[in-house]
């Protein structure tokens, strides 16, 4: 098939990956390309130039427009939509078989254009305003609608979800995240160093049970990191930095047990799911999918209590390492992935 993949424009789709997004889309080209399939990525123009790259903006918008996301700054609006505009219209005239929309852009849920080309929108966050009103309209026999867990599907149409949408689950190749049959007894946090991504949790809980830590990622909120994580390194707590796909996966795979800690509604969680694929069992917080997507490889407590989140470090090193990693080679493997994606993409095209 030839297959138009519309990504997220905030940062570059390109490793190091600033967030899940980036990793979902550059996994999903080059899965798709893997396959056999001709994919054309629609992103900043600063992405990776292994693909083929159609720019919807010359650079991400991070770059030109830094510290403006969700702050309704005009310039910023008319940069994102006059791309995602024309990226649309290039996409409709481009001979495509289907069009899979990673985008947070209201542009491509337009009935007009999923009647043009057969299109799967994925949808990597929770509900909100800006965009809700345009997913409800949207669905077709042409346009199917992902979330990426359970816990989403309900976050997103309480009231019941149509036929045209279905969960999506994501995945990792196991063999980038190799497994290790024992750790060296720290733990380890990896994702964007922002609020809701909760390093701060992690760093108290780590305290409390008296085991080292090494948070991974790229600092996306200065001034959260300079009051929160900053003051607390040294000693057993430290900053690994913002490593690429092989490094991290080496210095994950070293530990013992992975904190995940979102403190907001999470969609999915495709840091645990890394971890746990090189054998770390989970200790976290029970927060949007959470429970669903580590199950038996983790224990989960409530938001708001770091002794309790302590305790579940204890529980979760209990836990034999082969069941983090079986987990994730029997529900969220890339080939189950992507078997799901192609079956999507046939279904895009027999509704037209």
């Amino acid at each position: 098939m030839r297959i138009a993949l519309l990504a997220h424009i905030r940062y570059p789709v390109a490793p190091p990956f600033t967030g899940g997004m980036e990793a979902h889309s550059w996994h999903l080209a080059a899965g798709l390309a893997a396959r056999g399939h001709d994919v054309v990525l629609f992103a900043a123009g600063d992405s990776d130039p292994l693909f083929a790259i159609d720019a919807v903006v010359p650079e991400h918008h991070e770059r030109r427009f830094p510290g403006l996301e969700h702050r309704g700054d005009p310039g910023l609006r008319a940069y994102v939509d006059d791309g995602y505009a024309a990226a649309c219209d290039r996409i409709a005239a481009g001979g495509f078989d289907v069009l899979h929309n990673n985008s947070l852009s209201r542009l491509p849920l337009e009935r007009r254009r999923t009647a043009r080309v057969p299109t799967v929108t994925s949808l990597h966050v929770p509900p909100y305003d800006a965009l809700r009103g345009f997913v409800h309209d949207s669905p077709a026999p042409g346009h199917r609608i992902t979330v990426t867990s359970r816990a989403q599907l309900q976050a997103w149409w309480p009231e019941g979800a149509p036929p045209e949408a279905s969960v999506l689950h994501n995945g990792v190749d196991p063999a980038a995240w190799p497994f290790r049959d024992r750790g060296d007894g720290s733990a380890a946090w990896s994702g964007r160093l922002a609020a809701i991504k909760g390093a701060h949790c992690a760093i108290a809980a780590a305290k409390r049970a008296g085991i080292p830590l090494t948070l991974y990622g790229p600092i996306e909120e200065p001034d959260y990191w300079a009051a929160r994580i900053a003051p607390e390194l040294g000693g057993p707590i430290r900053y690994g930095g913002h490593l690429d796909g092989p490094a991290l996966a080496a210095e994950i795979g070293r530990a013992s047990v992975f904190l995940f800690t979102p403190c907001w509604d999470e969609p999915f969680g495709l840091v645990a799911i890394e971890a746990m694929a090189c054998g770390l069992p989970v200790a976290g917080l029970a927060n949007g999918a959470a429970r669903e997507v580590i199950g038996e490889a983790g224990c989960l407590v409530e938001p708001g209590d770091a002794a309790a989140l302590a305790g579940a470090i204890g529980a979760a090193l209990a836990i034999p390492r082969p069941v983090p990693r079986d987990r994730v080679r029997r529900l969220f493997s890339r080939d189950r992935w992507l078997d799901a994606c192609e079956a999507l993409y046939r279904q895009a095209r027999a509704g037209l």
